[in-house]
């Protein structure tokens, strides 16, 4: 409980930092290229090499992209049903399928889980999140933004393999069963530490909630879809097939994660319905700070 109230205080930092003038408007930005590239790279150093092979690893790993199959397809139903126009459409296929799974999901996976729980929380967000966002929503993005040039495998491949935390991961694999040095174990932990204050205040900084009464139903599905119905997919999978423990548990709870800050940041950037999106991701990030301690208190 300690934990969650020191995520809430870092969000109310965050929040009230925009509000100070001498704070830049890109401070936001700043706070999550750190967070991107030194404090993530570091939690997966400190995580990844005490992941115990087996099959359970497969469960965080199949889900998201399980989760994306069937968003996808809900999209463009409702999509034809309601009669989107084509930049909601492309904005929900960017912003749904993937979760706030290592700035917010780190985190509260480690205040309401404990840091055992972190090696399936980082196998999700990497194996899942990361790379879908690095390849399907390039993709996405450049299909129906009207200016975005058209994708390429080598362009894709380039920026997976070059981005810092994926990186990370393979290295932090090799280094299974390895002891750091104690300068270097000290410094991956004080970096790795600095992950959930620093990514709180930049949620908080970059926290807005702008809408109008036309996307109202487009919202409301969005949020529908992403802090409901992806967790009880994620559930109704896993527990129907008679599985269960923390690698199912963490599943579940990464899938009840608000949208993803930087899907959103995309979606924005290729011109695809800039407000809904950030009442969308204002919004969940809000009702989600609710709805995850709930969901936690469900799968234990």
């Amino acid at each position: 409980m300690d934990n969650f109230v020191l995520i809430l205080a870092y969000l109310m930092i965050g929040v009230l930092l925009r509000r100070l003038p001498a704070m830049p408007q890109s401070s936001g930005i700043a706070l999550n290229m750190y967070v991107l590239y030194v404090a993530l790279p570091a939690l997966i150093l400190k995580n990844v090499p005490q992941l115990q092979f087996s099959a359970e690893l497969l469960i965080p790993a199949v889900t998201p992209w399980f989760l994306l199959l069937v968003v996808v397809a809900t999209v463009l139903l409702l999509s034809k049903w309601l009669n989107w126009p084509r930049e909601i459409t492309g904005a929900l296929l960017i912003v749904l399928p993937l979760g706030n799974t290592s700035f917010l999901g780190f985190p509260m996976t480690a205040a309401l889980f404990g840091d055992a729980a972190m090696p399936y929380a980082v196998v999700y967000d990497q194996i899942g999140s990361f790379i879908a966002l690095a390849s399907y929503v390039t993709i996405i993005a450049a299909l129906y933004s009207p200016t975005a040039a058209k994708p390429t495998f080598k362009g894709i491949a380039v920026k997976i393999i070059t981005f810092p935390s994926f990186i990370a991961l393979p290295l932090g694999l090799l280094l299974r069963g390895y002891d750091y040095p104690p300068i270097i174990t000290q410094l991956i932990d004080n970096l790795a530490a600095t992950l959930v204050p620093v990514v709180m205040v930049a949620v908080g900084f970059a926290l807005t909630v702008k809408f109008s009464k036309s996307e109202v139903v487009p919202l409301l599905s969005a949020l529908g879809i992403k802090l409901l119905m992806m967790p009880l997919l994620a559930a109704a999978l896993w527990l129907t097939l008679g599985y269960s423990g923390v690698a199912v548990n963490i599943s579940i709870f990464q899938a009840a994660m608000p949208p993803m800050i930087s899907a959103g940041a995309i979606a924005i950037m290729a011109g695809l319905a800039p407000r809904l999106v950030s009442g969308i991701i204002g919004l969940g990030i809000l009702l989600g700070l609710l709805t995850l301690p709930v969901v936690s208190w469900l799968l234990h």
